[in-house]
């Protein structure tokens, strides 16, 4: 079974840089809001109404083979420092994380699945990939959901589909989404235009952790609407289609730089990689501006930088929870700034080491 400080020394299969175009997108999410048939809306429970649900719905979580060896917990048993922690991890929202009563959280040995419990809707399942992949995030998050279904029932009309506390979730109940890398879009101020585009197609962007979340790193969090009246399959085909779309725009867009400057870029990346191994101090944005950098070093084939996966590492483990606990204490962000440089160096000393038997880097970007 794993627990939180078990996490810790992972990352999630998820987050491994492993999955098609990793180097562009780093995750993708399928996420399904389901009521229990017999409960009113988390909103307008009691606190009798809300620790029921989360009884019955825990003991289905505990049975789900999908989630066998992960863990099942009530939020208010879990500290500030946790919580945060979870929600870097994009396995909770924003809301859970500041409001913990008669909430629960459930999470899969290998993170890539997770419920919330009595967030907005009674359930949240949500499954998660590395890289684009669509298909094989909705399979996962309907294979659970058949788990789930088996033990509660859920609300559900003939006409309308799954009932949500939020209406623009009636339908399917299903948002599906892809974190995607645009550093050449924001350098040559094409992004506007794009996301104007987006919106206008029925889809929405939004910021690093989603919903209420900012824009930082140059990640973009391209998601659909409309959930009434269509299929997964035409939101999850109509999603694709669209990001692959923004990709080609983003590649346009880097082949713009380096053919007006190209110089300025590399020269830009080569002094982010600098500043990543050699300063003493580095706040939470600044480190995300200079991972983007690095990682566009990493899309447009320079060497010698670290691989995907380390970006992802780097990327996660240098948001603050994660720094606090790797420390073992709290720590007041002038001493978390000086703590992730010195992290970060120590890393990369690691990932720098020469391979057995071939004398290259292993912070080089794989062949």
């Amino acid at each position: 079974m794993i627990s939180i400080d078990s996490m810790l020394v992972g990352q999630g299969r998820w987050f491994g840089g492993s999955g098609p175009r990793a180097d562009e997108i780093l995750s993708t999410r399928v996420r399904l809001a389901r009521n229990i048939r017999d409960a009113r809306f988390v909103a307008r429970c009691r606190e009798e109404e809300l620790s029921d649900i989360f009884q019955r719905v825990g003991a289905a979580l505990r049975g789900s083979t999908s989630l066998k060896g992960g863990m099942v917990r009530a939020v208010e048993e879990l500290g500030v420092l946790d919580r945060q922690f979870l929600l870097e991890r994009h396995l909770v929202s924003h809301d859970m994380a500041a409001e913990a009563r008669h909430r629960g959280v459930a999470v899969g040995p290998d993170e890539s699945l997770s419920v919330m419990v009595n967030e907005e809707d009674h359930l949240r399942i949500q499954s998660l990939r590395s890289g684009l992949d669509l298909e094989g995030a909705w399979r996962a998050a309907g294979r659970l959901d058949d788990e789930l279904s088996a033990s509660v029932a859920y609300a559900y009309h003939d006409e309308f589909g799954y009932l949500t506390a939020c209406p623009t979730n009636v339908g399917t109940g299903m948002r599906a989404s892809v974190l995607v890398h645009l550093p050449a879009l924001v350098l040559t101020q094409r992004i506007k235009k794009v996301l104007a585009g987006i919106t206008q197609v029925g889809f929405t962007v939004r910021g690093f952790h989603g919903e209420g979340s900012d824009v930082i790193g140059n990640f973009f969090q391209v998601s659909n609407q409309v959930t009434l009246g269509v299929t997964e399959a035409s939101t999850l085909e109509k999603l694709q289609g669209i990001v692959l779309q923004v990709l080609d725009m983003e590649a346009k867009a880097r082949e713009s730089l380096l053919r007006d400057a190209r110089v300025q870029i590399e020269d830009k990346i080569c002094r982010a990689y600098a500043t990543l191994r050699y300063a003493r101090l580095l706040s939470t944005q600044e480190c995300m501006g200079i991972l983007s950098a690095i990682r566009f070093g990493v899309t447009l084939g320079m060497a010698p930088l670290p691989d995907t996966g380390t970006l992802n590492a780097l990327l996660l483990y240098t948001q603050p929870a994660h720094l606090q606990k790797l420390a073992g204490r709290e720590l007041s962000s002038s001493a978390r700034n000086e703590y992730r440089a010195a992290w970060i160096q120590e890393r990369l000393k690691v990932t720098d080491a020469p391979r057995p038997g071939n004398g290259t880097a292993a912070g080089g970007r794989d062949q």
